[in-house]
């Protein structure tokens, strides 16, 4: 960390394939990390990695299902109740369409495919949960002036391709450009970290079609993150980072820089045929 200070990160999907990676990276950077996910048996698995136990007093587990009101209160006044503070949120987890079948990355499901409750499951967790979620930080972040809120959303093209994986990540990611604009100048960023592609973790199913081998490594998201929850990062809000992008033979301030663009493809707004000129 370029500034060497610890911080106080509630980081969901923790136990999955780039939560992992994250989880690790952080407490090798010196912070705490409150790690949820709702599969208690793949908590109980990260908790005994080597590196997570060595960091015992700096890591909470906590199961969870965040698509609930109450429940993220819970999850942010336990993370609080244990260290004190809460100053990151990294909403990592997510269901995508492996979630349906195999070789949903491939066969991509249909309408008819695509019922009312797959529909609200999707968006429950993948929208409903980061918006409770901010919410519940909120009020925390704003009394220390300070915070930072991540989210995970995914590539232009699958969410132009694939549903509802797609429509509830252009969700989040809109989300996450109004935020921003709303929090400016309060100390709390909302930047957006993507891989840049399909990551080998078991989100993308084995009879995805693509070559594994040929997969982005989850790896890549380990210097965005810890470069994100630094001091480096005061300021810096509205943006996208790609993990494939982060080139680490930089300094990380200069990979940064290359590796961001803002949130949401403003370019588009070029093309809107007409817009009052007074208007935000």
């Amino acid at each position: 960390m370029a500034d060497n200070k610890s911080r106080v990160v509630l980081l969901t999907g923790a136990a999955g394939g780039l939560g992992t990676v994250m989880t690790l990276a952080l407490l090798e950077a010196g912070h705490a990390v409150a790690a949820v996910d709702r599969n208690a048996a793949a908590l109980e698995k990260l908790a005994a990695l080597p590196a997570v136990a060595q960091s015992r007093n700096r890591f909470l587990s906590l199961p969870a299902e965040l698509a609930v009101e109450a429940t993220c209160a819970d999850t942010v006044a336990a993370t609080i109740a244990r260290f004190g503070r809460i100053e990151g949120v990294i909403n990592n987890a997510g269901i995508g369409p492996s979630s349906l079948r195999a070789d949903a990355e491939k066969n991509i499901p249909t309408i008819d495919e695509l019922t009312p409750d797959i529909w609200d499951r999707f968006f429950a967790i993948n929208v409903r949960a980061p918006m409770l979620l901010m919410r519940a930080v909120l009020q925390p972040m704003r009394e220390q002036g300070w915070g930072r809120i991540v989210n995970n959303t995914t590539s232009f093209r699958t969410m132009l391709r694939v549903l509802p994986y797609g429509a509830t990540k252009s969700a989040l990611e809109s989300m996450s450009a109004v935020w921003a604009e709303q929090l400016k100048g309060t100390g709390i960023t909302v930047n957006v970290l993507v891989p840049g592609g399909p990551t080998d973790t078991p989100f993308v199913g084995m009879d995805s079609g693509w070559k594994r081998e040929q997969m982005l490594r989850p790896d890549i998201m380990a210097e965005p993150i810890r470069w994100l929850l630094s001091d480096a990062s005061n300021g810096i809000t509205g943006q996208r980072f790609t993990g494939a992008e982060w080139n680490v033979s930089l300094t990380p301030d200069e990979a940064a820089q290359r590796a961001r663009r803002p949130i949401g493809w403003p370019e588009l707004a070029a093309q809107t045929a007409w817009w009052p000129k007074d208007s935000k």
